[in-house]
């Protein structure tokens, strides 16, 4: 089992706007989708994917696990509710969406529930999302080295986490990146623009191209159907080591996301 490194994102999105953008997502080429329990979306996705005709066993879906279900109670139920919003048997990753480290309940607890979705065959692989080193290494001791197939964190240009990102590839777990366009500020970047220019491509393609090089998937969203082709192009675009080297320059500690209460102790 692997991740799929291109899949279209759906933070933010919701309604027709969702429908929509997974339609034609799926409609230019894309086979995978994330969504989660707190976007409120998960019965749109499911929806357009359902609308899509495109075989269950061809799509990559995956969802994540919001922190008033982590209890070893409510993690199954909530996963069976998305199932059924989804209009599928199973997901092919379900990731725990924030350590929430002072939610009351504790990671052994959720880890093993996580475990024991997939035990149950509701999902196929489990993962993590925006965990730290230690508690990437918590949870590691508590499913088996091996079993947890990504750490779905925040990386851009701007944040390039490459401490942590040098942890996850020794353990051998894909990094996924998210916000890879950090809300679009690199768009107006003048380094990425050269580089853009250089390669007769847009900057979100240069973006993308980098964390895809760094061996990261990424999961880029887009309300607009010629954003979604343009950003699928990024597959394409071979950034030469001059290119990689001026990008690891723009590093700035750019951090977008970081909810109190939900965010661990960043690395």
């Amino acid at each position: 089992m692997t991740i799929p490194s291109f899949g279209v994102g759906t933070f933010r999105l919701s309604g027709q706007t969702v429908i929509d953008s997974v339609h034609n997502a799926l409609d230019v080429g894309y086979r995978a989708i994330d969504t989660a329990q707190i976007y409120g979306n998960e019965t749109e996705v499911g929806q357009a994917i359902e609308e899509s005709g495109i075989a269950r066993a061809d799509l990559f879906v995956t969802t994540k696990i919001w922190t008033d279900n982590y209890a070893k109670d409510k993690l199954i139920p909530s996963l069976l509710e998305s199932l059924n919003k989804l209009r599928t048997d199973y997901v092919d990753l379900t990731l725990i969406h924030w350590p929430a480290p002072n939610n009351g309940v504790p990671l052994p607890e959720f880890m093993e529930a996580l475990a024991e979705a997939k035990a149950q065959g509701l999902t196929r692989q489990i993962g993590i999302s925006n965990f730290n080193i230690a508690l990437t290494q918590q949870a590691i001791d508590v499913v088996g080295k091996g079993q947890i197939a990504t750490n779905q964190i925040e990386l851009s240009p701007y944040l390039q986490n490459r401490t942590l990102t040098a942890f996850l590839k020794e353990q051998g777990i894909t990094v996924t990146s998210y916000m890879t366009l950090a809300y679009g500020k690199v768009l107006t970047d003048p380094v990425l623009a050269e580089i853009a220019n250089k390669h007769r491509a847009t900057v979100a393609q240069v973006a993308l191209a980098w964390a895809l090089q760094l061996g990261y998937a990424v999961i880029p969203s887009s309300t607009k159907r010629e954003n979604l082709c343009s950003n699928l192009l990024a597959k394409e675009l071979a950034l030469d080591a001059e290119d990689m080297a001026r990008i690891a320059t723009l590093e700035r500690n750019g951090r977008e996301v970081s909810p109190k209460s939900l965010a661990p102790e960043w690395d």
